[in-house]
């Protein structure tokens, strides 16, 4: 039988060897991806699935392939038109190559973020404040891509740029306010100045019936006097035509 001294020596190498086998197996995910580094340099990227190390001297570092979505925090933008706003965005990016977002950058995600902010800084500071309300779509293509541009060696792809906020001083939202009433109250009267130059030409167009067709103003004042006798009036106005007056007047002299 073996002394207790034995058993303890036994378990303590039991112990070790499952450490050690446990520090030399990693599962990965299908998102996910292992830059293995060998004393200190650069093996590979390996991944998904089951990853054998050599304890002690291999160093691995995990990597997400899935699209990460971060915000920028607000930024101080003064426009091409010299407009004090604040401006915040979303930035849709993932990881594409993991061993150059590893040995080229020492945090993507901060450096990606830091970039973000100064890129839109730099960006909106060179629109006018009406391209900005109005070419949002636009800008956000011209963000995705300079900002993809810096990020490729680092080994991110920058899928989309997304301005969501637009923080305007109050005495611009009110003179913008009071342009947009301006403009719909122009609308308003060119709308209405259409409507009388329409209007004119119609008459134009009956007065010269009536001036060929004699028998077309009779059947306007029979339609007056129809109008007229919907209300309850006590005096009404019969129109007579003048030509009447002039035949009464010419069997007279006669």
């Amino acid at each position: 039988m073996g002394s207790p001294q034995t058993f303890t020596g036994l378990f303590v190498v039991i112990l070790i060897a499952i450490f050690i086998l446990a520090s030399a197996i990693r599962i990965l995910r299908e998102y996910e991806r292992g830059v293995i580094f060998r004393l200190g340099r650069l093996v590979g990227e390996k991944g998904p699935g089951l990853i054998l190390l050599i304890p002690i001297v291999d160093r691995m570092v995990k990597v997400t392939l899935r699209v990460v979505a971060m915000d920028v925090p607000p930024q101080d933008v003064i426009t091409k038109d010299n407009v004090s706003i604040k401006v915040n965005a979303v930035l849709y990016f993932r990881v594409i190559r993991a061993e150059e977002s590893v040995v080229s950058v020492e945090n993507y995600l901060y450096a990606t973020s830091q970039l973000a902010q100064t890129t839109l800084r730099s960006v909106l500071g060179e629109h006018e404040l009406d391209d900005l309300l109005a070419s949002r779509e636009k800008i956000n293509q011209e963000l995705q891509r300079i900002i993809d541009e810096r990020t490729d060696p680092w080994g991110v792809k920058v899928t989309a740029v997304e301005v969501k906020d637009v923080d305007l001083p109050q005495e611009m939202q009110r003179a913008i306010a009071k342009q947009a009433e301006a403009e719909r109250e122009r609308r308003a009267k060119v709308i209405h100045a259409e409507g009388e130059f329409q209007a004119a030409g119609q008459l134009t167009a009956a007065a010269k019936v009536i001036a060929t067709e004699p028998a077309a103003i009779q059947l306007r004042y029979l339609q007056t006097l129809t109008e007229i006798s919907v209300d309850k009036n006590s005096t009404v106005a019969f129109p007579i035509p003048i030509e009447f007056f002039r035949g009464l007047m010419g069997k007279g002299s006669g």
